[in-house]
């Protein structure tokens, strides 16, 4: 046979193939949303809240993996090592995707190495003390803590925790030398504040408020530019008198780098469809989270929001020599 006509058989064979056989819409089977920690805390009940709105969206189920340990960092390390094809997420938060980086030994980049896909919203914190402490208000505890500060005792969640970051930037804002007291998480730490074995937290605001309301601790101002709608009669640190005292733990998804675009799209929508939907907008508003507007929402602005917290928490972190091998 001759060239042309090899040529015309080629031409009809690729003719001939079905459309079925060109690549199919993402996703064609299930999704995993790794959690990297364990079932039921607090990033683990927001994955479960997202999954079943982001499963109507996608059209394929989400289902929620709990790979736990070193603070986080081996959940993430497990979808920053796995293919990049959308189907294996890491949802985390402020500590996995940003903290864990100065204080872990990570053998991967949490930049470099992964691909935003959506913030999802975030949890102020919130000064407290224990019941018994004199100060009525924030500029009066700062007071008591610079006058007493060889004696005051913070609680926090372990060495390289929130609670353990935030008490730090509180000391250097503050301008005074406090003792952290690490506990194996934050449920035992505010059993002492309420009893007064401690003198203060810097804790987040979803689990320190039922107690503040109770009178079992003082809170004096929460760490944020505005009032939370979670507790508006609660001041913010600028109204109180420490201005600039701004943290808080926000909560994103991320997929493997090198996931193609459309793909990222795809999720992202997915996202902000479960972010829109009204009863997983009331289940997050139930735990104190306070969902980012749609422009924050976007696959850009979680990456230049995490940068720009790694730059700001890193050095702050490294100054204090908090490390956790």
């Amino acid at each position: 046979m001759t060239r042309i006509g090899l040529a015309a058989l080629a031409a009809l064979a690729l003719a001939a193939v079905p459309a079925s056989a060109q690549p199919l819409p993402f996703p064609q089977r299930a999704v995993t949303l790794v959690v990297p920690f364990a079932a039921g805390g607090p990033v683990d009940v927001v994955a479960r809240i997202l999954a079943e709105p982001m499963r109507k969206s996608l059209g394929q189920a989400v289902v929620v993996e709990n790979t736990t340990g070193a603070g986080g960092s081996l959940g993430v390390g497990r979808v920053a090592r796995a293919t990049p094809d959308g189907y294996t997420l890491s949802i985390g938060h402020w500590s996995t995707h940003v903290v864990n980086g100065a204080v872990y030994p990570l053998n991967y980049d949490l930049l470099k190495d992964l691909e935003p896909i959506a913030m999802v919203g975030g949890n102020p914190m919130i000064v407290v003390s224990k019941p018994a402490l004199p100060a009525a208000n924030l500029k009066e505890l700062v007071a008591w803590v610079k006058t007493n500060q060889d004696k005051v005792n913070v609680g926090t969640a372990g060495a390289g925790s929130s609670t353990h970051i935030a008490g730090i930037y509180f000391q250097n804002e503050v301008g005074a030398k406090l003792a952290f007291i690490p506990y194996k998480g934050t449920g035992p730490a505010m059993q002492d504040l309420i009893g007064g074995q401690i003198d203060m937290m810097v804790d987040q605001l979803s689990n320190s408020l039922p107690q503040v309301r109770g009178g079992k601790i003082k809170g004096y101002a929460i760490t944020a530019k505005e009032r939370s709608p979670a507790a508006p009669e609660v001041p913010t640190v600028d109204e109180a008198g420490l201005p600039g005292l701004h943290i808080a733990i926000w909560y994103g998804l991320w997929a493997p780098k090198g996931t193609p675009k459309d793909v990222i799209a795809r999720l992202n929508a997915a996202v902000v469809a479960a972010l829109a939907d009204g009863p997983t907008r009331e289940k997050l508003a139930a735990l104190g989270m306070e969902l980012v507007s749609r422009e924050r929402q976007a696959p850009e602005a979680l990456g230049a929001h995490q940068k720009a917290e790694i730059e700001k928490w890193w050095p702050i972190i490294k100054a204090a020599g908090i490390k956790v091998n």
